[in-house]
């Protein structure tokens, strides 16, 4: 397994060594390097891409924001704010640092700022996999070699290939590959179809056992999501992510479905 890339970057020297002698207690984290100005650490960052800055706040120059505002969002690593001023915490929040440590910096504290960060890591890896697997898929279904197979004769026999809805005295089909995303609302769901949402008598539950898992996936308890509309995902809170579909639409994927809908796309 892969260590940790730790970049330490501080104006005072003893600062920076008591940071290196903590990271170096973590044994799954190295330090690659260490910075003693905000313009230093640009740079740092941009060449070395570290997975964690143990990151100042007060330094000549350019202080911790500012290094974070001078670097690419696609090179933006973790960040944990080690710092003598309790002041700044707010916008540290406000900036996505995993954790807000005060100097003088103790161990316990640290190495609890360190597993947030060892967690931050692992959930965001997960994501990554999962967006790759849904690239892949992405790929290969429009690839012009590929065969083109309609979504209704594409599903295994004993999944459906409709729906049928009943509104205003009418009865009609929708067909399952048309559906975005499925809503559950008590003994209902909302079959979400473009702009238009069908109201059904329906369990979200016993629904999802007619349904193509190659082609859907639960995401969450109340939320069953087409995964050919996933357009990517970002990690959210608590080990949560936000799934995001082609039309903008933002849901929740909740960890507990996580690993299952990784393995139904690693299936496709």
């Amino acid at each position: 397994m892969s260590k940790l890339r730790v970049l330490i970057v501080d104006d005072e020297a003893l600062a920076r060594q008591r940071v290196r002698r903590l990271v170096q207690a973590e044994p799954d984290a190295e330090v690659i390097g260490e910075c003693a100005d905000g313009r230093e650490a640009v740079e740092a960052i941009r060449r070395s891409r570290p997975d964690l800055v143990c990151l100042d706040v007060q330094m000549p120059e350019l202080d911790g924001f500012g290094v974070l505002q001078s670097i690419p969002p696609e090179v933006t690593p973790r960040v944990v704010f080690v710092t003598a001023y309790d002041e700044h915490a707010l916008r540290a929040f406000e900036v996505h640092a995993v954790d807000y440590v005060l100097k003088p910096v103790d161990a316990e504290r640290f190495r609890q700022a360190f597993a947030r960060v060892r967690e931050a890591h692992a959930h965001a890896s997960a994501a990554d996999r999962l967006g790759r697997l849904l690239d892949t898929v992405r790929s290969v279904s429009t690839d012009p070699g590929s065969a083109a197979v309609p979504a209704e004769s594409a599903a295994p026999t004993g999944f459906a290939s409709r729906i049928l809805v009943k509104h205003d005295g009418r009865m009609f089909f929708v067909k399952v590959g048309d559906i975005d995303w499925i809503e559950a609302d008590r003994n209902y769901v909302k079959l979400h179809v473009g702009q238009v949402a069908h109201v059904i008598r329906e369990r979200i539950s016993h629904l999802e056992e007619t349904l193509d898992p190659s082609l859907f996936a639960r995401i969450h308890r109340s939320t069953i999501v087409n995964l050919n509309r996933i357009r990517e995902m970002q990690q959210w809170f608590s080990g949560d992510y936000v799934v995001i579909l082609e039309d903008g639409t933002r849901l929740r994927l909740s960890r507990h479905y996580r690993e299952q809908v990784e393995r139904q796309v690693a299936r496709r």
